[in-house]
């Protein structure tokens, strides 16, 4: 028995894309999730022409109001084109905030996140923005070098040049611990509570920025040394494809579970058989489960998130890179939860929470789920 599992990070299933389909396609596609155990998630937009996320962002409210989704997180399109990945290049924009305040009203205020590159222009005032709004940061698809990734992330953590003492940082991997002499206060669910309110987070660490080198750390360096000091929860694709297994358990021995929000980054094809799909604008192809973008002459393209389901990645995660199965299970449930400012309610099986509950055999078959108490819901 777990709790339900919570993704931050979803563009769709069962051949259904929440950046293109309709609300009835949406629904659907959140339901699939639903019954595999993901009995919250945000519903992922990709970078797009700023009517199509008007659009989408205001058909995906509908779903966030009837409780099918926790709201809707923008990946882009405020990024690098550089390190676009699987995004159309043509609909990635400078920072404006402008059109955040545009895209998030339209929602009507379901946008719980955002995927930007710490280089975007305007930064500092979609930051502001943001947090307004209670919009969180999340730093990915990005050229930027380690220098600036670090900036960026202590505007988040310490706004108008506020400081924590070093002796409230807790070492890489340990527990939170409750208010101490040091004054650093800590949340009831666990991670410590910021000054920016909930924790900034890495858009799928590695995936969408350089590779980490030793003498050029890049943005991977610096959101591993934000997470180990309890300031940024970074994101994991770890389904066998975007990540190798000793990596996901570097990650989990560096900065501990409590840093970490396993995520699908699943699109439509998840839950379906290898065919061809679209995520945003562009086609894709899914070939032995991968997701890649479609090419002219048919050499493998960008890998174009994921097929695998939140419940598969904890299992891959667990089967293959080793991590306990408690660690596992917290980075898709309790961590995330309180990455949304949800961890009294969400992500636990203690008393008084929310009664999202996920049952599953020995061989992670799922048995039953449960949403608020009613099963199947």
């Amino acid at each position: 028995m777990l709790p339900g599992l919570i993704d931050l990070h979803c563009h769709g299933g069962a051949g259904f894309g929440f950046p293109n389909a309709d609300g009835a396609g949406a629904r659907a596609a959140a339901a699939h999730h639903r019954a595999h155990g993901t009995t919250g998630l945000l519903g992922s937009l990709v970078s797009a022409a700023p009517e199509v996320l008007v659009e989408q962002a205001a058909a995906l409210a509908d779903l966030v109001d009837d409780g099918e989704l926790l709201g809707v997180h923008l990946e882009g399109p405020f990024i690098n084109a550089v390190r676009c990945g699987a995004q159309d290049p043509a609909a990635i924009v400078a920072g404006d905030p402008v059109l955040f305040e545009r895209i998030y009203r339209a929602s009507r205020g379901t946008v719980r996140s955002m995927t930007l590159a710490p280089e975007t222009a305007h930064f500092g005032e979609l930051l502001a923005a943001m947090r307004e709004y209670g919009v969180l940061p999340s730093l990915g698809h990005t050229d930027a070098d380690a220098a600036t990734t670090s900036a960026r992330i202590a505007e988040w953590v310490h706004p108008r040049g506020t400081t924590e003492p070093a002796s409230a940082r807790r070492s890489p991997g340990t527990a939170p611990q409750p208010s101490d002499s040091s004054g650093a206060t800590r949340t009831e669910t666990g991670g410590p509570v910021r000054v920016g309110g909930e924790p900034i987070t890495a858009t799928h660490l590695f995936n969408g920025m350089p590779e980490l080198h030793h003498r050029k750390p890049g943005p991977a360096a610096a959101c591993l040394a934000a997470a180990g000091r309890g300031e940024m929860v970074v994101e994991l694709i770890a389904d066998g494809v975007h990540l190798a297994p000793e990596t996901v358990a570097m990650v989990f021995d560096t900065v501990g579970a409590d840093q970490i929000a396993l995520v699908s980054d699943a699109m439509a094809a998840a839950g379906m058989s290898d065919g061809d799909y679209r995520l945003g604008a562009l086609d894709v192809q899914v070939r032995h489960g991968i997701a890649r973008l479609a090419t002219e002459d048919g050499s493998p393209g960008a890998i174009a998130g994921g097929t695998a389901t939140l419940l598969e990645v904890v299992r891959w995660s667990v089967e293959h890179a080793g991590i306990p199965l408690v660690d596992a299970v917290r980075a898709a449930t309790r961590t995330p939860a309180r990455v949304l400012g949800l961890g009294a309610e969400r992500g636990t099986l203690r008393a008084g929470a929310r009664a999202d509950v996920l049952v599953v055999d020995r061989q992670w078959q799922v048995r039953r789920v449960f949403v608020a108490g009613t099963e199947g819901s």
